[in-house]
């Protein structure tokens, strides 16, 4: 294939979308391929850091075109409002800007759903943006000031995180969290003991196995009626996704996450690749869950196939397991619960000190990949995920052989078992008949007979 001059444009400048491109940029270099990055802000957000933010910590700025200096990407700051798959366009701003392509990289991601509830879009906070979480410590210094309290809505870890970073941070602010699931109820039983206890240590009110029916001004209403008084709510539970995908045509799941073959490709347009928390990815476990340890697989995978396709080559399908699960608890703790690559938990975990310097070094790595994948294919996929992400064919064949085997070697011990017999056998009948001549010999003796 000719790829000179081969538009390619991704949607989404955050971990994902950032790496495709980079990677993708490095991958074709001296091809001619033109790629542009698209994204809302000329900044960074580290989604993984928002909740310092929201419990009043400054982070670093990173600019979207300063992390692209050198890779030849053109960056277009602007809304995406429309696609139209079939002509091959984006549309920003209302239809202020058009963009053509020949290969999309859908990379959106994901913002937590306000819409669950009655009140929550218009009283709780989110940690969606930056903005989002300033805005939520600019009121937490007020309502920690006055002796206040804050709710945080969901046990997941975002919430738990969220929880231990504010209560830290604002001691004079009671925290209170409320789940309908146990926090860190995903984590082995020595991880989840650990967690409740740094909770424990921080002062933060656990109530679990309630439901929130409602955001008030002042106040969140759960299940059954009761009303529990809240200063600040901050609503972590619940994801949505663009309509856009949904609305331009492409097949989604009933979530809106686009529907995509073993190559990450959406089965209903080709031309089109997602990503991240906007793609609905099945592994032989299961379908994987939106998180930054998912997408920035699905990102390197997706630069390095479209550059293979670009030049005539076969793409192998995508692979990935979970390794673990890392939680911040305040910025002098955290927890780290290693996992299967279906995300269930094994025996090993980290604590305290140790677990802080592993989880700031998780949390700092995308941007350090973005500046060595400039120059190297790094990988940022520690864990393919072993035997169980094996493609259906090989995972076949290696259950026929080890059936074969098993067969085999079955057939092996029941010879070996006739075989043995038949000699046990033998040999009893060569005693049995020496027995019965001694036997014979004697009594012909005491009969007077000649031997």
């Amino acid at each position: 294939m000719n790829t000179n001059g081969h538009r390619v444009v991704v949607l989404g400048g955050g971990y994902t979308g950032m790496l495709a491109a980079i990677r993708l940029a490095h991958r074709t270099r001296r091809a001619g391929v033109r790629i542009t990055l698209v994204n809302a802000s000329d900044r960074f957000t580290e989604r993984l850091r928002l909740h310092q933010t929201a419990a009043g910590h400054r982070l670093a700025d990173h600019h979207i075109p300063d992390l692209l200096a050198g890779t030849g990407i053109t960056f277009v700051q602007g809304t995406v409002t429309a696609l139209d798959p079939d002509a091959r366009a984006v549309v920003l701003d209302g239809g202020a800007a058009r963009l053509d392509y020949d290969t999309l990289v859908y990379a959106l991601g994901s913002a937590t759903d306000t819409g669950l509830v009655p009140g929550a879009d218009v009283h709780a906070f989110t940690l969606n943006g930056p903005r989002a979480a300033a805005d939520l410590a600019a009121r937490a210094r007020e309502v920690a000031a006055a002796g206040g309290t804050i709710t945080v809505c969901g046990g997941g870890l975002t919430g738990v995180e969220a929880a231990t970073e504010l209560a830290e941070a604002h001691p004079g602010a009671h925290v209170t969290l409320i789940s309908h699931a146990e926090p860190g109820a995903m984590m082995g039983t020595r991880a989840r003991a650990y967690l409740y206890r740094a909770l424990d240590r921080l002062g933060v009110t656990v109530r679990t196995g309630v439901r929130v029916t409602k955001v008030l001004p002042g106040a969140v209403e759960l299940e059954g009626g009761e009303v529990v008084a809240s200063d600040a709510c901050l609503w972590t539970t619940g994801v949505k996704v663009p309509a856009l995908a949904a609305d331009a045509g492409i097949a989604v799941d009933d979530r809106g996450l686009i529907l995509v073959d073993e190559t990450l490709r959406s089965v209903s347009h080709p031309s089109v690749h997602a990503i991240g928390d906007t793609a609905a990815i099945r592994m032989a476990w299961g379908q994987i869950h939106g998180t930054c340890q998912s997408g920035l697989p699905t990102a390197q995978y997706t630069g390095d196939a479209i550059a293979r396709l670009l030049r005539g080559r076969a793409v192998k399908p995508f692979r990935f397991g979970y390794y673990h699960q890392p939680v911040s608890l305040g910025r002098r703790d955290a927890v780290i619960q290693f996992t299967y690559a279906d995300d269930t938990p094994r025996r090993v975990y980290l604590k305290g000190r140790a677990a802080v310097l592993y989880k700031e070094f998780v949390s700092s790595s995308p941007l350090k990949f973005y500046r060595i994948s400039k120059r190297f294919n790094i990988s940022v996929t520690p864990s393919k995920g072993g035997r169980v992400t094996l493609p259906k064919r090989a995972a076949r064949t290696r259950h026929d052989d080890a059936a074969r085997t098993r067969h085999d070697d079955a057939a092996r011990t029941r010879r070996d078992d006739a075989a043995r017999t038949r000699r046990d056998d033998a040999a009893r009948t060569r005693r049995d008949d020496a027995a019965r001549t001694r036997r014979d010999d004697a009594a012909r003796t005491r009969n007077g007979s000649p031997a």
